[in-house]
């Protein structure tokens, strides 16, 4: 079985710049956003992405997480027809779903949104999904550079329109903010879903659906677990505060948040490579390339800390300036995510789903429990520390799981657990320095030096990789 570290090499460089110049999008356009936008109009529209993302599990079915393993197990033309029929199947529960939602269910009231949002909201959950479905399907088979193309005209189309339309709707501009990002995406998905039928030929496929569903079915647990750890704290905010906490909390997380563009464009890359790897039994080599990669993003988190509370300077306005002190927590709570993630993928790729699910709804558990008590003790600043803590949480599941339960031991585990503390204990500290900015330098440059020094043939052999494989 030939190795595709090359390709994952190649796919994981141009991941990684396409996803920084998206960002550079998103952050170009943010200080026009806030001007534009009350704290409250801002809320507004975010609550929307977050009921978007709670029920995009749901209609979803979690049938993307079979994606990986499927390409293993199907081949060619059986791939495609495979992927033609879980979007098929999504798509026809999503149908199902609408139609409740419009006749029986009372889900404004629910939601706390006007009638026709919330058909909006899920009609555009029956076509979604096909993004990703399309997105993964290209992520398996290393192309890149489609991929790619997707991802940069939803953000360019998303960023002309929301400003646009908001311009043009000055009496009602946090909707004008949804409408903004759901027609490009919507058009886009069924793009995608016309070239998946197309490709696939296929809309139902009995052996294809229980195999999604095998995978799937366990993961919408887990999917749901995910969303409260990363969204049910705007919730609980927007209930115990207000609109305008909302909009803060929002502001910080999505600042914090920007180093997860990288490290998932990384992971991205590493899954096809991972999985293929696994197949083969390959554990030194996933050991030792993963090692780096986990290294580089410990390094990364330290340098965005560091000089976060000048980018929010830069991009916000100054009411907004409040939200930097949620950024240091956020972006360790990413950098959980990039740790655990590790595990995760083991326990799918092995066919444990239900195993991935316990761990994320205990972590959820925890999670929600910490906010209550944390967000009226403290505001919404509390949230992000213990969205951290839930994250660091599901960090030491997946690892009891992967390596006690699964009994794979693939992994530097002693030395990721290090690292991550480490990295944990320095950024909290350097966070707590926003208001000194002298010292603030001063500690994070001392921190910098000695992790360079500390992996500095890491270091090394992480630039050899990219110049030699990325050829």
């Amino acid at each position: 079985m030939s190795d595709n570290s090359g390709k994952a090499a190649r796919s994981g460089i141009w991941y990684v710049i396409s996803n920084v110049l998206i960002r550079a999008v998103g952050l170009i356009t943010a200080p026009i956003y806030t001007r534009l936008l009350t704290t409250a109009e801002t809320g507004y529209a975010n609550n929307f992405n977050n009921y978007v993302s709670i029920f995009y599990v749901l209609m979803g079915l979690c049938l993307i997480y079979s994606v990986g393993r499927a390409r293993i197990d199907y081949k060619g033309r059986e791939f495609d027809s495979y992927m033609s029929a879980i979007q098929g199947l999504s798509s026809i529960f999503g149908t199902v779903v609408l139609l409740l939602v419009i006749f029986f269910s009372p889900a404004s009231g629910m939601l706390g949104f006007e009638k026709p949002v919330v058909i909006i909201l899920f009609a555009y959950l029956i076509l979604f999904p096909s993004i990703d479905y399309m997105q993964y399907k290209l992520r398996f088979e290393y192309r890149y550079k489609e991929n790619i193309a997707i991802s940069v005209f939803i953000t360019v189309a998303t960023v002309a329109l929301s400003i646009a339309l908001i311009l043009l709707m000055p009496e009602n501009k946090g909707f004008a903010k949804i409408l903004g990002t759901v027609l490009p995406q919507a058009l886009v998905a069924a793009g995608c879903f016309i070239v998946l039928l197309a490709k696939g030929k296929t809309l139902v496929n009995i052996k294809y659906w229980k195999y999604a569903l095998f995978i799937g079915i366990p993961m919408i647990p887990h999917g749901l677990a995910m969303i409260l750890l990363a969204r049910i704290d705007v919730s609980m905010i927007e209930r115990i505060c207000d609109y305008s906490a909302v909009g803060l909390y929002t502001s910080g997380y999505t600042i914090g948040s920007l180093l997860m563009f990288i490290t998932n464009a990384v992971g991205n890359a590493w899954v096809p490579l991972l999985n293929d790897r696994l197949d083969a039994d390959d554990f030194d080599s996933i050991r030792r390339d993963n090692k780096i990669l986990m290294e580089a993003g410990c390094f990364m988190t330290i340098c965005f800390i560091a000089v976060a509370p000048e980018i929010v300077k830069l991009l916000y306005a100054r009411p907004y300036w409040e939200s930097m002190m949620v950024i240091a927590p956020v972006a360790l709570g990413t950098l959980c995510q990039y740790f655990y993630t590790n595990y995760v993928n083991v326990e799918i790729f092995y066919r444990k789903p239900v195993l991935v699910a316990v761990n994320s709804c205990v972590a959820a558990a925890v999670n929600i429990i910490l906010n209550y008590y944390f967000i009226n003790r403290y505001g919404y600043i509390a949230a992000a520390y213990t969205t951290l803590a839930g994250y660091f949480i599901l960090m030491i599941l997946h690892y009891l799981t992967s390596v006690h339960v699964l009994k794979k031991k693939i992994y530097n585990d002693a030395a990721y657990f290090a690292m991550l503390v480490l990295t944990i204990a320095a950024g909290t500290a350097m966070g707590q320095l926003y208001g000194t900015t002298g010292i603030r330098y001063a500690v994070s440059a001392a921190i910098i030096a000695i992790l360079a020094f500390v992996w500095r043939k890491d270091i090394v052999s992480f630039v050899g990789m990219l110049r030699h494989r990325g050829d």
